[in-house]
C-alpha cells in the first residue's frame, strides 16, 4: 500500500571546519550547515526524504499543521500531494521542500531513478564549481586555479561590492589569469539582498548594465541575479541589452505560476529555479517545458545541502539540458565541503575532473546514513495516524472531531490523479 501511514521532521547541524561567510549575507560567519529534513513512511514501509534549509527552529510547529495535510494521501498521486502543499501554502507556510519526498517513494515503487520516471536518462553531467565567499582579486585568482587543478572549467565567481569598479576588477583579474582556460559566470547575489548584519549593496538597472558591458568586453559567459527577484521590467530590460546571458530565478516561491509569467516576459535567458524552494519536481518540470517552448536555457541552483543536490540533479538529467550548461557545484573549502554539505548521505556526491556520475539508485538517488543523522540530526516531530486522531481530538474535542473524521471519510478528495 502507498498511503502515508507516518511522517517524521528533524532538525540537522552539522559543524563546518571553519565559519563560512557566505557573500549573501554579508558579515555572517555561517559555522553549520543547517537544514530540515522530512521523512514520509508508507503502509508498505516505503521511505521517501526531502530536506529543506534552515536559519534557526524557524519550522518547529510545521508538523502538526502539514500532518493533517499529509497523513493517509497516497503517496504516489502527486497531484493530489501538490495541491495539499498549495493548501497549507494558504496560511503563508511555503513547504515546496517537501514535496521531493513522494518523487523518492514513487520511484522506489517503481524501482528506478527519478529521473527516469520523469523521461530522462543516465549520463555524465559537467559541473561548474561554484565559491560561496567574497574574495580579493588575487585571493579569487588562486581560489579559481585550485579549481581548474581538480578538474573544472567552468566557475562562478560572488560579487557584493558598494563600487562596481572594484567587483569589476575581480573579474577582471580572473579572466585575465584564467578566462582562455576556463568558462567563468559571476553572480551578483542581488535577488534576495539580506541587511541583517551588515549592509548590502543595492544595484538598479544603470549599474547593472554598466557592469555587463564590463563583463561582455571580459568574455564572461554569464552572470547571474545583477537585479532585485520581483523588479521583473527591469530585468526583461536588462535581458534585452546585455551581450552576456543572465540567469536566475532560483528561490521563487510563487512556483510556477511567477515563473511561466517570468519566462514568457523573458527576464532572464537561463532559468535556475531550486525545486526545494521554488515549486518541488512536479512545478519545476513545468518550467523546464515552458523555458524550451520559448528558447531559454534551464538549469537549476543547487546551493543548499546534499538532498536539495540531489533534487536537482534528477531534475537536470530529466531536463534535456544537461548538454547546455554546467550544474552548479557548491564547493568553498575549507568550510564548505562536499563531505559537510553531503554529510547525513551514505555516498557523497563526489566529482571527477569537473564531472559527475550520477548514482542509479531507485528514487532521487541517495541513501540516508543513520548513524551521521543521529550524529547530527534531533527528531523534533512524529506523527502516525493514532497520533493524529488524538491531535484532532486535544485540539478540537470528542465532537468536532468526529464531525471532521465523518465529513472526510464521506466527502474527502479521493485523488487528483490525470
Amino acid at each position: 500500500m502507498s498511503k502515508i501511514s507516518c511522517i517524521e521532521l528533524y532538525h540537522v547541524r552539522v559543524p563546518l571546519n571553519k565559519p563560512f561567510y557566505p557573500s549573501w549575507i554579508p558579515g555572517y560567519p555561517q559555522t553549520e550547515n543547517r537544514f530540515d529534513l522530512i521523512r514520509v513512511i508508507t503502509d508498505s514501509g516505503i521511505e521517501g526524504f526531502s530536506a529543506g534549509p534552515a536559519i534557526a527552529n524557524e519550522r518547529r510547529g510545521l508538523g502538526s499543521v502539514i500532518a493533517p495535510y499529509i497523513i493517509d494521501i497516497d503517496a504516489l498521486d502527486i497531484g493530489l500531494v501538490q495541491q495539499r502543499i498549495r493548501e497549507i501554502g494558504y496560511l503563508g507556510i511555503k513547504s515546496h521542500w517537501i514535496e521531493p519526498a513522494f518523487w523518492d517513494i514513487k520511484g522506489k515503487t517503481e524501482n528506478k531513478p527519478v529521473y527516469e520516471i520523469l523521461g530522462g536518462k543516465h549520463q555524465d553531467v559537467s559541473l561548474y564549481a561554484s565559491t560561496g565567499e567574497v574574495k580579493s582579486p588575487a585571493d579569487r585568482v588562486d581560489e579559481v586555479k585550485q579549481r581548474y587543478d581538480e578538474g573544472f572549467r567552468s566557475v562562478k565567481l560572488r560579487v557584493h561590492d558598494f563600487d562596481v569598479k572594484k567587483d569589476i576588477k575581480q573579474v577582471e583579474a580572473v579572466c585575465k589569469a584564467m578566462g582562455d582556460k576556463m568558462k567563468i559566470g559571476v553572480d551578483a547575489n542581488q535577488a534576495w539582498r539580506v541587511t541583517i548584519i551588515n549592509d548590502a549593496p543595492l544595484w538598479d538597472l544603470e549599474r547593472a548594465k554598466y557592469f555587463a558591458d564590463a563583463c561582455a568586453d571580459l568574455g564572461v559567459s554569464w552572470i547571474e541575479e545583477p537585479l532585485p527577484m520581483d523588479d521583473y521590467e527591469a530585468q526583461t530590460a536588462l535581458t534585452e541589452y546585455s551581450k552576456v546571458p543572465i540567469s536566475g530565478a532560483e528561490l521563487h516561491s510563487g512556483g510556477l505560476p511567477e515563473l511561466k509569467m517570468m519566462i514568457e516576459r523573458k527576464c532572464y535567458d537561463i532559468f535556475q529555479p531550486d525545486a526545494i524552494m521554488a515549486g518541488g519536481i512536479g512545478q519545476t518540470m513545468e518550467v523546464i517545458k515552458l523555458c524550451r517552448e520559448h528558447g531559454l536555457i534551464y538549469t537549476p541552483h543547487t546551493w543548499t545541502n546534499g538532498i536539495g543536490f540531489a533534487v536537482n540533479l534528477q531534475l537536470m538529467l530529466a531536463s534535456g539540458f544537461a548538454d547546455a550548461k554546467p550544474l552548479e557545484y557548491p564547493l568553498n573549502p575549507p568550510s564548505w565541503t562536499v563531505e559537510k554539505r553531503d554529510a547525513i548521505l551514505k555516498t557523497h556526491f563526489k566529482h571527477e575532473n569537473g564531472t559527475l556520475t550520477p548514482p542509479k539508485l531507485p528514487g532521487l538517488g541517495f541513501e540516508i546514513n543513520r548513524k551521521e543523522l543521529k550524529k547530527y540530526g534531533k527528531r523534533f516531530f512524529h506523527m502516525g495516524r493514532v497520533g493524529l486522531k488524538l491531535h484532532v481530538l486535544r485540539d478540537k474535542g470528542l465532537k468536532t472531531a468526529l464531525e471532521i473524521d465523518r465529513n472526510k471519510k464521506e466527502y474527502g478528495i479521493k485523488s487528483f490523479s490525470k
